[in-house]
């Protein structure tokens, strides 16, 4: 017996802004993205709850938190959504106009890269819409699992997640301090001697953070943590205002700028880690996420080393 529910669920319109409630985390700033009135979206979003017979989401500490089923109705608006696209796409060809939207989770540090491998993608394609969320390593698993998005970059993937992947880039992990600092003095020094200065951690649920850990684990040392900080640059401006030392990836140095710093000698350092794409295998590929795997990796993954080798930190 066939499904009646599809009779139930609402119009494109209510999906489009299901998505974009979910995607902004609040209902003001859906209804911004979408150039309408806070009241509408909330209107629409009442309709779609009393269609599918409950609550999409409830308010947690002031906070918009997705209900088991908001979550399921998200992760059909994509498919039904996409499907659509995937149409539009194939018409679009048709007609040299390839109009379409390219969704992708990355974790924090790769947002320093990203936007160089979007842009040539974005000169080829110039009419596909890029929706780009950042977001730490549990936040991006997080989305991962609802399989809202395209494309998902890590840096030490999930392993409980059914998925494909493709390793694109080398992501080392080096030390930097003040160039004024003694240890930058130092021709070679070892990791123990980190744990003897004042040390900047990333915040917990970031994939930096979680090999930076496991190597202090390994060679069983202690770093002194003075902050946790949530935010790479943030980490980089304590360390050029003499707060403390870190490890920190190589590219938010390569594309973020290192005025101020240097790479200390640390033997045991780099931290030798690797850049994932991940996709759900799950989940049917739309025609212009086809094109962008192809762009990673061919023009993109080389496109990117190049330019890390240029900049490489001395």
């Amino acid at each position: 017996m066939r499904s009646r529910i599809h009779a139930h669920v609402g119009t494109m319109r209510q999906l489009e802004i299901l998505l974009a409630v979910h995607d902004q985390g609040s209902i003001n700033e859906a209804a911004k993205s979408l150039f309408l009135t806070q009241p509408t979206v909330s209107i629409q979003m009442k309709k779609l709850s009393d269609a599918i017979r409950g609550p999409l989401y409830q308010f947690v500490n002031r906070k918009l938190v997705f209900t088991d089923i908001g979550l399921e109705l998200v992760k059909t608006s994509v498919e039904v959504l996409d499907s659509f696209a995937r149409l539009d796409v194939a018409l679009g060809s048709l007609r040299k106009f390839k109009p379409s939207t390219l969704r992708l989770a990355v974790v924090t540090t790769s947002k320093y890269f990203i936007p160089h491998l979007l842009g040539p993608f974005c000169e080829e394609f110039p009419d596909v819409e890029i929706q780009l969320n950042i977001g730490n390593r549990e936040k991006t698993i997080e989305r991962m699992k609802q399989g809202v998005d395209d494309f998902y970059v890590f840096s030490h993937p999930p392993q409980d997640i059914e998925a494909q992947s493709l390793e694109f880039l080398d992501n080392p992990l080096v030390a930097i301090a003040h160039e004024d600092h003694p240890l930058g003095k130092q021709k070679s020094i070892n990791l123990a001697d980190l744990c003897e200065q004042p040390f900047l951690m990333r915040e917990k649920g970031s994939g930096t953070r979680y090999a930076i850990e496991a190597l202090f684990k390994k060679h069983n040392l202690q770093p002194k943590v003075k902050m946790t900080i949530e935010s790479n640059e943030a980490i980089k401006h304590a360390v050029m205002s003499k707060l403390g030392i870190t490890i920190i990836s190589a590219h938010t140095l390569t594309y973020g700028g290192q005025s101020g710093l240097v790479r200390l000698p640390v033997k045991e350092l780099p931290i030798d880690s690797h850049w994932f794409f991940l996709w759900l295998s799950a989940k049917r590929p739309t025609l212009i996420a086809s094109a962008f795997l192809k762009h990673i990796k061919t023009n993109g993954r080389e496109l990117l080393q190049n330019e890390l080798d240029k900049n490489a930190v001395n």
